[in-house]
């Protein structure tokens, strides 16, 4: 039996992604769905936001529905998200932002980087270490290249070589593998990057980068398609998978009954299409566009619908085609 452990997390995770499993439980009600509780909430309860056990406890699953969590500015806590992306070895995160006339997938490098987790703090000074290894840079551009062959055949390498040598590192990787497997590559500055992606979608189709850089740059191509609240993730390893929507926790909005789960929607979409059906999650794709099609909106797309209106219309969309094969 396929196992899906559900996190909520944090803030508005609690709103958006209770409608995400509705929609999965809906398509898939064969699969067996089972909660884990992390997060900030739950430290401030216990005092500890992710506990050995929980990872045991995801590991127990074929695939992981995850909500935003909060990351308080407090050197003694450990990002939840920074260690189950290295328990779980989730390297590559995949970041589809796909509108009018243009289809781009982001293939960000999920486990190194700035995110490294290797810092030191003083008094006076704090430092990050910025890991680039060549094992990390060869997988996580292999994955880049096999999406690209599945797709439009083209892959941009995004990188700041010109001042970073660690991205010199990066950037000779991902030209050479991308050379070794006959694939067209081209390069850009991450900075310049950024501005072209919006001026020019079109242009692209997979792009490949660091951490931080992939997490700005898919932040940035949000807006080509109406804000972070409609773009999901997948983080993905060799064993395991988790789905997220790209926003934080918004912790000024929860519980305002206002947040989109268009992001954690198309979450749970990339959730079934890897787990086998694409059908599925265009099904997901199509009622959420017929319920927008209707004018049902929430507040950050110029409507006023609430989370739960708006999740209720599109599993009610859902339910109508869900039959339809």
């Amino acid at each position: 039996m396929t196992r899906v452990a559900i996190v909520e997390g944090d803030g508005i995770g609690h709103e958006v992604i209770p409608v995400a499993r509705n929609a999965l439980e809906l398509l898939h009600p064969e699969y067996e769905y089972f909660p884990v509780d992390v997060g900030y909430g739950r430290w401030e309860v216990t005092g500890c936001p992710c506990a050995d056990n929980d990872i045991l406890e995801l590991k127990t699953a074929d695939v992981v529905l995850f909500g935003a969590v909060t990351t308080p500015p407090m050197k003694d806590y450990q990002s939840v998200v920074l260690r189950l992306r290295k328990a779980l070895d989730l390297y590559a995160n995949l970041r589809p932002v796909k509108g009018n006339g243009f289809d781009i997938m982001i293939v960000r490098e999920n486990t190194e980087g700035l995110y490294s987790g290797i810092e030191e703090f003083t008094p006076d000074r704090a430092t990050t270490l910025r890991v680039v290894t060549r094992e990390g840079a060869e997988r996580i551009v292999r994955k880049a290249i096999q999406l690209a062959k599945e797709r439009k055949g083209h892959l941009t390498v995004g990188h700041k070589a010109n001042v970073l040598k660690s991205d010199v590192l990066f950037r000779d990787i991902c030209l050479a593998e991308a050379k070794a497997a006959g694939l067209p590559c081209s390069e850009k500055f991450i900075d310049a990057l950024s501005l072209d992606v919006l001026q020019h979608p079109k242009a692209y189709d997979v792009v490949v980068t660091t951490n931080i850089f992939g997490d700005i740059l898919s932040d940035v191509a949000s807006y080509l398609v109406g804000g972070l609240g409609l773009v999901p993730s997948a983080n993905i390893g060799d064993r395991y998978a988790l789905f997220e929507p790209v926003h934080g926790s918004a912790p000024d909005i929860a519980g305002k009954n206002i947040a989109n789960p268009i992001a954690a929607l198309r979450s749970a979409a990339m959730l079934i299409n890897y787990l086998g059906d694409a059908h599925g999650g265009e099904q997901i794709e199509s009622a959420i566009q017929q319920v927008l099609v209707h004018g049902i909106r929430t507040r950050d797309l110029g409507g006023s619908t609430g989370t739960k209106e708006f999740g209720e219309a599109v599993i009610q969309a859902l339910d109508r085609v869900k039959d339809i094969r």
